[in-house]
C-alpha cells in the first residue's frame, strides 16, 4: 500500500467582485489529487483536495517541497499501525520535516490542500463518509449530518447598486438560507449603512444578516462602524481589523456588544491560541472561523479544537470560512457550529453534492464515501480530468 503520485493543477476562480481589501480578478486555487495503489471497485483510490478562496494556489510549494517528501517516504512511514490504511498524522509530519516553526503564511495553505486530499483518500479506503470516520475516531461516534450553513455574498460588484444587492440576497433567501452575509468597508460608512438597511428590509422575521470588513479597519474606523452597527440586530460583525491585531479586537469588544467573528486568516494552532488568549473573544457570544484548508489541514485543526477545549470554548462556536465540503464534514463529525457557503461564487469548488437542498439554513449531508466530491458532478468532472 503506497501513494503513487501527487498531482497539482492551479485553477482560476477569477471574478470581478471586490471586498474591502482585495479584488478577485486574478484569484486562483490549487487542485490536488493524491493517487494510491489501493484498488476499490476495480479502480485505484484517489483523494482530492483544494484550498479555499482568498489565498492563491500553491503549486510550487506542493510540487517542489511537500509532495516530494511524501513520495520519497518509506511505505511504513505513511501507514497506520495496522498497515491497512494511510495515517494522516504521520503523513502530515512527513510534510513538515525540516520546516521551522512560525511564519504561517503560504506553506500552511499548501499543506492544508494536500491534507484534505489525504483525508479524502483515507475515508474512501475505509468506505465511509469522512464525517462518520471523524465522529468515530475523534468525536462521540455519532455524526450530526444536519449542518448549519449561511450564504456568503454581498460583495462589491461593478455598477451593482442597491437593487442588484437586494436581488442577490433575495436569491439566497429563496434558496433556503435564513442567514446571509454582505461585505462592508469597501464604501463609506454612510453608504454601507444604506446597503445594510436595504438588506434588512427584505429579511423575514427569522432571517439574519452578518457583515464582514475583511480586516480593513484601524481601531478608530472599527469603533465608528461598531457604533453604527449597534443600531442593527446583526448575526455578527466580522474581522474588523488586521487578523493579528488582537489588541484592536479586544478594544472593540468594549464598544460593540453584539456577536463578532474572526479567525479565517489565522493559519496555525499557535495563532489561534493567541487570539483566544489576548483578543478578548467572548466564548458565549463570538464566533471562530478557522479554515482547515488554509491552516495546515485537519491535523492542525484537531490541535486547535484541543486548545479550544483547554480554554473552555465549545467547538460549536466554530463556523469555518471557505464554503467547501471538507469543513462540512468536520462540522458534522466533530460538532462544529456550521459552515460558510457560497451559492454562486468560486464554482465548481464551493457548494454541496447534487440534490442537497438548504432548508432554513440547514443542509443534510448525504452518505457518500470520503469528503463527497464525487457527488458534485461539475466539480468531479474537473477532478477526473487531472488523473486521466
Amino acid at each position: 500500500m503506497k501513494i503513487t503520485n501527487i498531482i497539482e493543477e492551479t485553477k482560476p476562480i477569477s471574478s470581478n467582485i471586490k471586498n474591502a481589501y482585495i479584488d478577485f480578478s486574478k484569484m486562483t486555487l490549487s487542485l490536488v489529487a493524491v493517487c494510491s495503489d489501493v484498488i476499490k471497485n476495480g479502480k485505484p483510490v484517489i483523494g482530492y483536495g483544494f484550498n479555499s478562496n482568498g489565498r492563491y494556489g500553491q503549486g510550487h510549494l506542493i510540487r517542489e517541497r511537500f509532495g516530494p517528501r511524501i513520495l520519497e517516504a518509506k511505505t511504513n512511514q505513511t501507514l497506520n499501525e495496522n498497515g491497512n490504511n494511510f495515517d494522516p498524522v504521520k503523513i502530515w509530519n512527513i510534510m513538515m520535516t525540516n520546516e521551522k516553526p512560525g511564519g504561517h503564511g503560504e506553506r500552511s495553505v499548501a499543506v492544508g490542500t494536500i491534507d484534505m486530499a489525504i483525508w479524502d483518500l483515507v475515508s474512501k479506503i475505509e468506505e465511509k463518509p469522512l464525517y462518520q470516520l471523524l465522529a468515530e475516531k475523534y468525536g462521540n461516534g455519532k455524526a450530526n449530518r444536519d449542518v448549519f450553513v449561511y450564504a456568503a455574498g454581498g460583495y462589491y460588484w461593478p455598477d451593482q447598486g442597491i437593487n442588484g444587492l437586494t436581488n442577490e440576497i433575495k436569491k439566497y433567501l429563496d434558496l433556503g438560507y435564513s442567514v446571509v452575509k454582505k461585505k462592508i468597508g469597501g464604501a463609506s460608512l454612510s453608504d454601507d449603512c444604506k446597503r445594510i438597511e436595504a438588506v434588512l428590509k427584505i429579511l423575514g422575521p427569522n432571517d439574519k444578516l452578518a457583515v464582514d470588513a475583511n480586516g480593513r479597519f484601524d481601531l478608530k474606523t472599527a469603533i465608528n462602524y461598531a457604533k453604527a452597527l449597534s443600531n442593527y440586530d446583526l448575526f455578527w460583525y466580522e474581522e474588523p481589523g488586521d487578523p493579528l491585531d488582537f489588541e484592536l479586537q479586544r478594544e472593540l469588544s468594549y464598544y460593540y456588544k453584539g456577536p463578532m467573528a474572526t479567525g479565517e486568516n489565522l493559519f496555525s494552532m499557535q495563532d489561534a491560541r493567541n487570539l483566544i488568549r489576548y483578543a478578548g473573544m467572548r466564548k458565549n457570544i463570538d464566533w471562530l472561523q478557522f479554515d482547515c484548508a488554509l491552516s495546515y489541514g485537519l491535523v492542525e485543526y484537531l490541535k486547535i479544537i484541543d486548545m479550544l477545549k483547554e480554554h473552555d470554548w465549545d467547538v460549536s462556536r466554530c463556523i469555518p470560512h471557505g464554503g467547501h465540503q471538507m469543513s462540512l464534514a468536520i462540522a458534522a463529525g466533530l460538532g462544529l457550529g456550521g459552515n460558510e457557503s457560497y451559492p454562486d461564487l468560486f464554482q465548481p469548488y464551493g457548494g454541496f453534492p447534487d440534490g442537497v437542498k438548504v432548508e432554513n439554513s440547514i443542509v443534510t449531508l448525504p452518505e457518500l464515501p470520503g469528503i463527497g466530491f464525487e457527488g458534485k458532478a461539475d466539480l468531479f468532472s474537473v477532478m477526473k480530468k487531472m488523473v486521466g
